[in-house]
């Protein structure tokens, strides 16, 4: 989904190369080196992203996300590293800020906080922007999700953070891109919400006489911890679009 969006955000077609799974693994180190070598500037999109799979297969989530980080970070001139809010415990009451400090609930959001550092270690000239709760078009996400079920649903009422449209996350990263403020970075939707209200949002806007009914994360357990608060603010003053934007945004595209 980011990636995509990257790719039309970027600029005329010939200054932007597009490289999917198929074209390159990142976990191949040379052939990151051949593919890479030389770039001016590398978007880091590829991460492996199954959150409850990493529970049961961390190394995996490991090559990707770390190591395949690093590769990235290694071959290019400048780096930016799409990370997560799951790299926050969940028990703050205000929103996350670029400095504070970080606890990983699950082994994907300790894949993820790992891939900041390498590739941080790797290049000074990198980007590492944490974003969070990512829909848009071109992938699986939880909107498509919502609006394949019904006519009654549960979703988790405990959980709360930004839903944050790729579609705008990827012209913030082309810009930030364009500065040398260099290090971490919040970039998400303005505004909170559950994914309950959330998923109310979706049908109400999408149209869909669906009937939403929340429950809790313990009613709905799922082999990856959550955190149960994951708002993610910013030191630097990136504001991106409020999510109910980024949200009819999705729909008019999907539409």
């Amino acid at each position: 989904m980011l990636g995509q969006d990257v790719v039309r955000a970027g600029g005329p077609p010939k200054s932007v190369l597009p490289l999917s799974h198929a074209d390159l693994d990142v976990t191949d180190t040379a052939a990151v080196r051949a593919a890479l070598g030389g770039a001016e500037l590398v978007i880091n999109c590829a991460a492996y992203t199954d959150v409850d799979g990493a529970e049961s297969e961390p190394e995996a989530a490991l090559r990707v996300n770390r190591d395949g980080a690093r590769n990235v970070a290694e071959a290019a001139g400048t780096v930016i590293y799409v990370s997560s809010d799951y790299v926050f415990d969940g028990r703050a009451a205000e929103p996350y800020v670029e400095s504070d400090p970080v606890g990983p609930l699950s082994a994907y959001g300790r894949s993820k906080l790992a891939g900041e550092r390498a590739t941080a270690q790797a290049n000074p000239r990198h980007f590492v922007v944490r974003s969070a709760w990512l829909f848009g078009a071109g992938g699986h996400n939880f909107v498509e999700t919502m609006l394949g079920l019904g006519p009654a649903v549960r979703v988790v009422a405990d959980q709360v953070g930004c839903p944050t449209f790729t579609g705008h996350l990827a012209e913030a990263l082309v810009r930030l891109a364009g500065t040398d403020d260099y290090g971490v970075h919040h970039m998400a939707a303005s505004g909170s919400c559950s994914w309950y209200e959330f998923a109310r949002e979706i049908f109400t806007r999408a149209g869909v006489d669906t009937r939403v009914n929340p429950c809790t994360t313990e009613d709905f357990p799922r082999p990856a911890p959550r955190p149960a608060y994951s708002v993610l603010g910013s030191e630097h003053g990136h504001t991106l679009p409020h999510w109910r934007e980024g949200l009819a945004a999705y729909l008019g595209v999907r539409a």
